[in-house]
């Protein structure tokens, strides 16, 4: 299995944050909220947003790469492809990688969870 983490993975212009922070459900754990919506493309992919409120550079990076590797590792769990959103809380900088990884393995699971079924046309 390929388990590389490239650009196509990734949300990167500020129109797709901004219509997923409007359009999109939202869920969220005691340390991120999560804008997701099924995704136009064939993969999932994800964007992630930790403001200066959380802590400071060396702790925002390392919230962003938690998130990112645990994207990158259990992506392929996801049924369905899905544009995700995830934004850290400021509660996530003082918690321990294992409390980061439960807390995105429960938003994972409740994004899996909300699949609707397909609209008859």
């Amino acid at each position: 299995m390929n388990y590389r983490f490239t650009k196509a993975d990734r949300l990167l212009k500020r129109a797709q944050f901004v219509h997923l922070a409007t359009q999109a459900k939202k869920v969220h754990s005691h340390l991120f909220v999560a804008f997701f919506e099924p995704s136009p493309h064939g993969s999932s992919r994800i964007g992630i947003t930790v403001s200066r409120k959380v802590g400071n550079a060396a702790t925002r990076n390392r919230i962003k790469r938690l998130v990112r590797e645990y994207f990158r590792q259990n992506r392929r769990t996801l049924e369905h492809p899905w544009d995700i959103h995830v934004i850290a809380k400021k509660e996530a900088a003082e918690s321990g990688n294992q409390a980061v990884t439960g807390s995105l393995e429960k938003i994972f699971k409740r994004i899996e969870a909300s699949i609707e079924p397909p609209k008859a046309v």
